[in-house]
Formats: C-alpha cells, structure tokens, sequence
C-alpha cells in the first residue's frame, strides 16, 4: 500500500444518511484501511428492519480487522453504533467465512482495494455467492474486474461452489495482485454502440431444463425489444444449497453493463429470464454508460485516483450512469469524508471525480506519492 500514517483524528459518520444502508460501512472500512483513518458511525441502518449490524455487516468487519489487525468497539449483532481503528493492512493468504447466505461477494468488495494496495494476496471467501441485494459472484468476475482494470487493479476469481439464499455454501477464490498504472483516458460519458449481448442462465442443484426456460425466456424478450443476443445455458456447482439465475452481460463501444435475476422458490422460471432482459431494455432507453450497479461501485477506485493514493499521477474520472440512486449519491459522500476529493453528481446522471490542488498535498502528507506533474 502507498505509505500512510495513523492519524488520531475520528471521522464520525451517520449510517442513518442517505441510502442508510450497509454500503456506508463497507465503503468506510475499505477506505479507513487505506487512509489509515480511524472512524466512528452511529445510526447504523436506524431505517432497516432489523436496524443496527447484522451478521454480514460483521463479517466485513471481522474482515478488516483480520487483514489489518485493527481493533474496534461495537462490533456485534444489532449494535447501532460502530468505532473502528485501523491497523497496517498485511498481504498474504486469508480464509474468511461470511456465514450462511451472507454476500461473500461484498466482503470481497469491502477488502479487495486494501488488499490490492498492500500486495499481492490470496482470499478464499464462504458464503453466499448468488444472493439477492449483493452484486453476483458473475457480476464481479465479468463486469466489475474488467471495469477495474483501467484503474490498474486485476485479479482472478475462481468459484468453487455457488452459494444460494437461504443455505448458501458458496465458495470463491481471488488472486489479487498489485495495484499497477491506471489507463490514461478514464472518461465514460457514452457507452457508444452495441456490440453484444450475451444470455448464460446457471442452474445449480436443480433440473437442467429449468436454465433452459429461462433462456428461452430471456432471448424472446430481448427480441422482443429488438435487441439480438447469444444464449448458454450452464450447470453450477453447489453441495447444500439449490438455485438458478440469469446473467445478461451487454458489450458496448466503450463500456460493459450486467443485469441479474435470481430465481426463488416458487417463481416461474420465464419470470427470472423475462426479469434480466427487461432490466437491460430499461438501460437501453436511458443515455448511461455504466449500468445503475457499477456506477456507485466505481466511485471508491475513482477516488483514490484523484486523490494520488494509486501508483499513477492523480487524474479525474467521468462518467455517466443511468439513474442517479441513492446508494450512487450516499457512496459519494462518504468517499469524499475520507479523502480530498470532490464527487459531482448531475441529476441527468452525469458523474466527475476529481482532486483540486489541495489533493497532492493531503496525500503527500499522508505518506502517499505525490502525482507526477503533467504537462
């Protein structure tokens, strides 16, 4: 990681703002590991039911705290208030367990940017793997990675076993190597053209021909909205947990957007095809380049660019997403208590992260390298 000091200063944070939801914390302990910034939040989810931590909040806690040897207060079940002081983050090899069908796929989010600034690492992750309200162990392997490669960050990713809600049992392993140079453009206002979409629907501990109706479910209603696609059906592994989903992965110009939906007990399975084909029409007709979930996803690595806290000369990031949600504008805040930069949201959807002169200094003073000077 570039080099940070321990600074006393508590950043207090209200996880009651704006989306209110479990994003803050993670965003807060990912970037806490890195700036080396200590915090407090209070109010955690006060608008969920059930408010305060619940069991995978914690996991991403325990997490921090196992890579970093950072210590905390309030870190159980139901608590509403969170003080997390950060250690120094140590590369190596970690066996996490989220429980049950905790998102393991967001316990990678929360520790992979510390990790990657630390050296290169090995995570091997238990839990839910495909689960409702987290991004999709696919979603991360062939969206998210792919869209983080313009920042210098890599990694592979191979799933051992699919996790489903409830059981889950999944179980995934990372390579995360070193953070390396950003591209030089990192400027998305456009998706440009489309050029392909491609339909996998998995099945895991259930009858084959249930990814197949879902496909076929899936394509007619691509075609539908006019839209020509390719289709693969795939068995997944699992041990005790059973499920399906469908993966539309939409290649464009400049940029690659995903859209899921998980089948559940008792739903039809042309409901969880038709579902993944309607969200990608709906991002059709919206002018976005990223879709609605990497759009928030992407402000943290942005971040850091801007900042100076990535082995590149700080630089800004502009996109332009589909909709402006809240998890988009409760992350950007966050991000912006954390490090010296500053997160433009435009209500059309159009996205600047940027340093100012004041950023080269914050970061030199943190121990960070100053960006190189550009002509």
């Amino acid at each position: 990681m570039p080099g940070t000091t321990p600074t006393s200063e508590l950043l207090v944070l209200d996880g009651s703002e704006g989306e209110g939801g479990g994003q803050i914390l993670r965003t807060a302990l990912s970037l806490a590991l890195i700036t080396a910034r200590p915090f407090r939040i209070e109010q955690i989810r006060a608008q969920r039911k059930p408010p305060g931590l619940r069991p995978q909040h914690l996991a991403c806690v325990r997490g921090a705290v196992a890579i970093s040897g950072a210590s905390c207060e309030g870190a159980t079940v139901g608590s509403s208030e969170l003080e997390f002081r950060p250690g120094l983050v140590r590369a190596g090899q970690y066996v996490l367990e989220v429980g049950t069908a905790g998102s393991a796929p967001l316990l990678f989010q929360c520790l992979y940017y510390p990790l990657a600034l630390a050296g290169e690492s090995q995570l091997t992750l238990r839990g839910g793997t495909h689960v409702p309200r987290s991004p999709s162990y696919h979603y991360l392997a062939w969206v998210w990675l792919p869209a983080l490669a313009q920042f210098g960050f890599g990694g592979q990713l191979q799933l051992r076993h699919a996790g489903f809600y409830p059981e889950g049992a999944g179980e995934f392993r990372a390579t995360i190597p070193a953070v390396s140079s950003a591209s030089q453009q990192l400027q998305f206002p456009a998706r440009g053209t489309l050029h392909d979409v491609d339909v996998t629907s998995f099945v895991g501990g259930l009858p084959f021909e249930v990814a197949e109706r879902q496909a076929r479910a899936a394509v007619a209603a691509l075609r539908e909205n006019g839209i020509a696609c390719s289709a693969e059906n795939l068995p997944l592994p699992t041990t005790r947990s059973a499920g399906t989903m469908v993966f539309i992965r939409a290649q464009f110009e400049h940029t690659v957007a995903g859209f899921t939906s998980l089948g559940e007990r008792g739903r039809p399975a042309e409901a969880v095809g038709k579902e993944a084909a309607e969200q990608l029409a709906v991002f059709m007709e919206s002018a976005g380049a990223l879709d609605l979930h990497l759009a928030d996803q992407i402000l943290l690595p942005a971040g850091l660019l801007a900042a100076g806290l990535l082995p590149s000369p700080a630089a800004p990031t502009l996109f332009s997403t589909a909709a402006v949600t809240p998890h988009l504008t409760t992350n950007g805040r966050v991000v912006e208590k954390f490090l010296p930069v500053r997160v433009e949201i435009q209500p059309e959807g159009r996205v600047t992260v940027s340093g100012s002169e004041a950023s080269a200094a914050s970061a030199t003073d943190a121990g960070a390298p100053a960006p190189e000077a550009s002509s």
